[in-house]
């Protein structure tokens, strides 16, 4: 059945998700809302572009404005909001005021769990609310999901990722595809995993060690960060003993970012310099990230997972790896495919009955096997291997 879809904030990943949901959600329209009209009008000619058709509709709108966005969000049976994860409470409310599934790009555990608490009030307007859907969390979770089903029992999950240049320029290695405060609150913010059975703070920054994938990517080096695993630790704390995941790097980035966090360059308590008073982590994203900003660089994205149990009896593991690369074909960066992609299959299950009603995780809400299907489906390859030991 034709859908009517909105996508709140028609940055880069709100362009990818409308043009996704153009292109594969069955769309009658795709409202396209944003606080610069400009904005949306150029994601909506970019989207009419590639598909040879009008179906997104730029819309200006003020989301701190809660009765415009009641207005944009009437009518329409599931959106996006990929605007800062600070506004997605409010628009939570709005979501249940108006009945439209909705699912977010997230970046806040905290607000996620908030969201979730909304849960009865979901249920009751028939509507599915699913925050943190975006490349990791989100497409990671549901491929940690993903293996776990593969096997009869589970112990052990264990995700390595990241989104890195495919051919890296020094002196950093680095290439920023999304905005540099979500990288610092990455790499700043302890992260939660699972270890011997209960939920734990990790310090990011620790923990290196080296991965190997094939040529031509070859040596990456993968350590602590934190935000990956979402609300996954209290979701299955005592059922693992081990849940956790670290970023992948090219080598090298690691030990100049780690002197960043030592020299306490991230750092949000104000400091007096002079007569001036900033704030460190300012000073750093001024300096940084025009140091890692090339547009014209294409990107890659690789998410691998490993689950370790039991399958028919005996020792097991299951590996599911994605290894996606910028597309030549639309301009989309493996980036914006694997995030604003990835949110828009979300928004799209939702819309067709594919979730539960209710506000919840990713893990719970979204039902690994079809969105697996749907990342395949869209042309970005998810390998599988169960091995027997």
């Amino acid at each position: 059945m034709p859908t009517t879809y909105a996508v709140l904030g028609a940055g880069r990943q709100g362009t990818a998700a409308a043009y996704d949901m153009a292109r594969w959600g069955d769309a009658r329209r795709v409202i396209l809302a944003d606080y610069d009209l400009q904005v949306a009008r150029r994601a909506a000619e970019r989207v009419k572009k590639l598909l040879g058709k009008t179906v997104a509709e730029p819309v200006q709108v003020d989301v701190t404005d809660l009765k415009a966005v009641e207005e944009v969000l009437t009518g329409v049976n599931a959106f996006l909001s990929a605007v800062p994860y600070y506004y997605n409470l409010d628009i939570t409310q709005v979501a249940i005021r108006v009945g439209a599934h909705m699912c977010d790009l997230g970046g806040h555990i905290g607000i996620a769990r908030q969201q979730h608490s909304f849960d009865a009030e979901a249920r009751a307007a028939g509507i599915s609310i699913v925050p943190n859907c975006g490349q990791v969390p989100g497409m990671g979770t549901t491929l940690m999901v993903y293996p776990m089903e593969l096997l009869d029992e589970v112990v052990d999950v264990y995700m390595w990722d990241g989104g890195i240049p495919q051919n890296p320029r020094s002196p950093f290695n680095y290439l920023l595809t999304f905005h540099v405060a979500g990288l610092t609150n990455e790499y700043a913010e302890p992260a939660i995993f699972i270890r011997d059975w209960k939920v734990t703070e990790v310090d990011t920054m620790t923990e290196l060690e080296t991965v190997e994938f094939p040529e031509p990517i070859g040596t990456l080096e993968a350590f602590v960060a934190s935000g990956g695993t979402d609300t996954m630790p209290w979701t299955f704390e005592g059922k693992l003993r081990t849940l956790q995941n670290k970023t992948l790097r090219h080598p090298g980035h690691f030990a100049q970012l780690r002197a960043f966090y030592d020299l306490g360059l991230w750092d949000l308590t104000p400091l007096q310099v002079g007569d001036v008073e900033v704030v460190p982590r300012d000073v750093f994203h001024a300096l940084f990230e025009p140091k890692v900003t090339f547009p014209e660089d294409e990107d890659m994205v690789i998410v691998r997972v490993e689950a370790v149990g039991k399958k028919d009896g005996r020792d097991a593991e299951a590996l599911v790896e994605v290894i996606d690369y910028f597309d030549e074909e639309t301009g989309f960066t493996a980036m914006e495919r694997c995030t604003g992609w990835s949110a828009a299959i979300v928004a799209e299950m939702m819309a067709h009955g594919q979730t539960p009603h209710g506000a919840g995780g990713v893990e719970t809400q979204v039902p690994a096997r079809p969105y697996v299907e749907g990342l395949r489906r869209r042309g970005i390859n998810v390998t599988e291997e169960v091995t027997l030991v």
